[in-house]
Parts: structure tokens; C-alpha cells; sequence
């Protein structure tokens, strides 16, 4: 695993115990929705000791008063919906009712929240004993830690149940998880340090949380990145909300269609980074058939992946970069018109490079699957010159099974894959700095990499599949000429056979035929 998960995977194991009867589609609200009521209720519980308190900046603060609390960007907790109040009660009847009572005047105090929490506990299919026990299990989440610690640790464990659930729903649970190896790819690629990221199909908003996570593994500060993002389903864009809320990060999610309804419409963004749905044929595309995104060919109604890519085209910064996932057949599709545009994106030079992933990384879809990464200025003055070029990288052999379904990526096959596209985009002369490491220089490694020319791309009928381009792996080499291997063989095959044997003349002749005779 990409992390010691020991505790998350205990919790889970409790939790899910608890499902009884429920589909998971439910129950993650049920339990998702618990942790994040935890997550504030100890946000504020250390505020408002060091307001009761009232020492230094605190003297003379008024800690049931909501405004103290906005002054430090934590959300306030009415005195009935606070945990411990809901933990006091957890195993009386009408704790369903409590909970629901307790989301609403979370919701109405805090203006950010409206619409988000679930207030769902009350439903009378709802196993009020099994409720009980799942507070008593989230309220022992951080019990020993305390302040950022804690609140840390219920981040992690949100996250880590986001992905289990996803899993527990399969195919219907990669609507709403992008599995977070991907994700931390994509994001240890593209590197956002700072500016607009965008995400037009958010999900439960994990592209946002790792790019977060990113900037402070490397000391930035995460208020020099902006958070846009929009998503369709309702549903999950209440995860989403609640994902972020926990670790505190300020972003504009809208709700809507991106296709039909942009809600960033005038939107420039400095990264991009998105998992839309593999080969949606139901996206409106005969509505869209005069869209201004189309710049580089109308997209076919049947499947939306390439107004995906031309969607985020159309989003980019000046100097703007994206990594997309779609699906394998993207990359030499001719369905529709696709491979006049992708011939069309091709020559504009916006193809930074391609990866083909493994099998198995995904819970909802065994349809192979590969990044975009996309440049809108190839000649950006932050990286050498690449016009003339684009990368590709086979990954596919990379990748550890976890269960006997899922793979997912090591933190060392995405060090080797961003390390190889950051060698090949850095100048040679690039120093070590807190934007970039010594990746050293690039080389293209057969069966792995290859930087191809446009015009190797033009060769192959702007198939973008990365196997075409990379070629073999090399063997090793032993130093013995391979005439020598076959005379060496030839004198060993002379002693085992006999003379009149059907066989043995057939092989002879076989091997007269390629030049060898014994």
C-alpha cells in the first residue's frame, strides 16, 4: 500500500460490519457524513477550550459565540450537536433523530455547509442499535491525539473509506473515486505549486486534496493554490464538499452538467487534472454541435472523449498544463471523426505526453486506461523547448496487486514515471530548487520511454498508443554471438538424436532450411 493504513483498515473492518443489510451506495453516506460531524466537533471542542481559557489572544473571548470561531476559518457546533452530546445519547432510540437535528443546526450557523451534510439517520430502515455502535467506533478516532493530529487522522480515514467504498460498489463507484495511486501521479507530474486547478468532473474531490497534499509535502503554502471544480451528480458533490471541508481547504465546487451548463465559463486554469467517465455516449453532444470548445473538430454524439479533452483545452491558461485520464481507446481511435482530431490537437502541438497504465488500477472498469497530458505552450520559457517532440511512456508492466482484483501503482513506479517526464521537459541545465529536483538527464529506455519527433508521430497516422513507439525491452547481453548459441545447440541436438528417427529428420531439415546442418 502507498501508506501504513493499519488503523484505517481496522475501523473499516468494524464499520463495514455494521452494513448488515444496507448497499454500500447508502451506508457511505451514513458513515461518511458521522466522520465528518466528528471532524468538526473536535475542531471546534480544541477552540473553544482555549476561548474558555481566555489567555493571551484569547482573553476576554466569548466561546459560545459563532463569530470567534469564523474569525479561524472553524465551523460552529451547536451545543446539541456536538459529539459528545450525540455519544451520551448513542444508544437511545431516537438517536437517528438526534443526528438529523444535529446536521440541520450545523447547516443553518454555518452558511458553507448548506445542503452538504446528510440528514438521513431518522429512516426507520436504518438500524438505530447498529447507528449507536458506529458513533461509539468513529468517536474513538483520534481519542488519544489531539489538536491538528487528530483532525489529520479523521482526514485520512475519510479518504481511506472514500476508496473502500468505492470498491464495496464497483462499477458504480468509480462515479465518484479516482483511485489515489492515479491521482498521485497525476499530480507529482504536473506539479501544482501554485495557481487555478480545475477539475470539471470532480467526483469526491480527491484530485484537490493530493494537489493540496503535494504543496505541503514540498513547504508551499496552499493559499497560493485556487480550487475550481464542478460535478453532476448532487450526491457526490456533497462528498466532495465534506472531503475538503475536513482538511480545510477553501474551493469553488458548483453543481451542474459541464457540457450544457459551464460553471466556470470564463475560467483560465494554470492545471488540470481529471478522471472524466471512459466513453460516455449519452452527453448531449447533438446539442453541442456549434460549440466554440470544438476548435479542433465537432466530437461524434456516441462518445464524449474527446469533448472531454477539448473541454479542458479550451480551459487552459496561456501556459497551462492538464493530465487526463481516459480510455485506451483514445489514443487511435478513428470512430466519429476522432482521429481527424486528434491529428488536428497533434500538429497545434498541444500533446505533452502519453502513458499507457496497467490493468487492474481501477474498481469500476477493466477498459485498459491511459493519461493525456496536455501543454497549451510546448515553448514555455519554465521548460526546455518541446515543440518537435512528444513523450510516451509504457507503464503498463509497473504495478503491485493489492487484493485479487485491484492493482495500484508503488511510490516508486510513479517516482520513475514523473521522473522520466520531468527529465525530458527540464532543461539540462535546470538546478535543483524548491520548484524542482536533479531528475538528471533524459534518455529514451527501450520498451519504457521514447521521446518521438512529429514526424514519427506522422509516420504512424497519429496513433498516440505508446507500445508503437517505445518499442522492445532490450536483453541483456551475455557477449555470445548468436551464431555461436546455434551451433552450440545444433551440436547438442546432433548427440541426442539417432539416425532413421521421423523426427530428427524433420528438425534437420528445419534447421538446413535457416542455415544450420549437422
Amino acid at each position: 500500500m502507498l501508506e501504513n493504513n493499519e488503523l484505517e483498515r481496522t475501523l473499516w473492518a468494524a464499520a463495514d460490519k455494521m452494513r448488515s443489510n444496507m448497499d454500500a451506495a447508502e451506508y457511505k453516506h451514513v458513515v461518511l457524513g458521522l466522520i465528518f460531524l466528528k471532524y468538526i466537533s473536535d475542531a471546534f471542542n480544541e477552540l473553544y477550550a482555549k476561548l474558555a481559557a481566555g489567555q493571551g489572544e484569547f482573553e476576554g473571548a466569548a466561546p459560545e459565540d459563532p463569530d470567534e470561531y469564523r474569525a479561524y476559518n472553524i465551523f460552529f457546533v451547536p451545543e446539541k450537536a456536538r459529539w459528545q452530546y450525540l455519544q451520551d445519547n448513542a444508544k437511545q432510540p431516537e438517536i437517528g433523530k438526534l443526528i438529523d437535528a444535529a446536521m440541520d443546526a450545523i447547516e443553518k450557523i454555518n452558511p458553507s455547509l448548506k445542503g452538504v451534510l446528510p440528514q438521513i439517520y431518522a429512516d426507520p430502515d436504518l438500524n438505530k442499535q447498529r447507528l449507536g455502535e458506529l458513533i461509539d467506533l468513529i468517536g474513538t478516532i483520534g481519542f488519544n491525539q489531539e489538536g491538528h493530529v487528530s483532525q489529520d487522522l479523521l482526514g485520512r480515514v475519510y479518504e481511506y473509506f472514500l476508496g473502500q467504498f468505492a470498491d464495496a460498489e464497483g462499477k458504480k463507484g468509480g462515479q465518484f473515486y479516482t483511485p489515489a495511486s492515479i491521482v498521485k501521479l497525476l499530480v507529482e507530474m504536473l506539479e501544482p505549486y501554485n495557481g487555478r486547478v480545475y477539475d470539471g468532473c470532480c467526483g469526491s474531490g480527491g484530485m484537490f486534496v493530493q494537489s493540496e497534499k503535494f504543496v505541503l509535502n514540498h513547504q508551499g503554502n496552499i493559499k497560493a493554490l485556487s480550487i475550481f471544480g464542478q460535478e453532476s451528480n448532487p450526491t457526490t458533490l456533497r462528498l466532495a464538499k465534506m472531503n475538503l471541508a475536513i482538511r480545510g481547504i477553501d474551493a469553488q465546487l458548483e453543481q451542474g452538467d459541464t457540457f450544457l451548463a459551464d460553471k466556470h465559463p470564463d475560467l483560465k486554469a494554470d492545471f488540470i487534472l481529471a478522471n472524466p467517465p471512459f466513453n460516455v455516449s449519452d452527453w448531449s453532444g447533438e446539442q453541442l454541435r456549434d460549440d466554440p470548445r470544438w476548435q479542433y473538430g465537432a466530437p461524434p454524439v456516441g462518445n464524449a472523449n474527446y469533448a472531454w479533452l477539448q473541454h479542458y483545452i479550451h480551459k487552459l491558461s496561456p501556459n497551462g498544463t492538464a493530465g487526463i485520464v481516459l480510455a485506451n481507446g483514445s489514443m487511435n481511435s478513428n470512430t466519429g471523426g476522432e482521429g481527424e482530431i486528434r491529428k488536428n490537437m497533434i500538429e497545434a502541438g498541444l500533446i505533452d505526453c502519453m502513458v499507457a497504465l496497467p490493468a487492474q488500477l481501477f474498481y469500476n472498469t477493466m477498459i485498459p486506461a491511459c493519461l493525456w497530458f496536455l501543454a497549451r505552450n510546448k515553448t514555455n520559457h519554465k521548460f526546455r523547448d518541446r515543440s518537435n517532440e512528444i513523450l510516451f511512456i509504457d507503464a503498463r508492466k509497473l504495478g503491485t496487486m493489492i487484493n485479487r482484483r485491484n492493482k495500484e501503482l508503488t511510490d516508486e513506479d510513479i517516482a520513475l514515471i514523473a521522473g522520466t517526464y520531468h527529465a525530458w521537459r527540464s532543461p539540462q541545465s535546470l538546478k535543483v530548487s524548491k520548484t524542482f529536483r536533479d531528475y538528471g538527464a533524459y534518455e529514451d529506455n527501450p520498451g519504457f520511454c521514447k521521446a518521438a519527433t512529429l514526424e514519427e508521430v506522422r509516420t504512424n497516422n497519429y496513433v498516440l498508443m505508446p507500445g508503437r513507439y517505445v518499442g522492445a525491452e532490450e536483453e541483456a547481453d551475455d557477449g555470445i554471438l548468436f551464431a555461436d548459441k546455434m551451433n552450440t545447440l545444433t551440436a547438442k541436438l546432433a548427440e541426442q538424436f539417432t539416425r532413421g528417427d521421423e523426427l530428427q529428420k524433420t528438425i534437420r531439415e528445419n534447421l538446413k532450411g535457416i542455415g544450420y546442418e549437422f
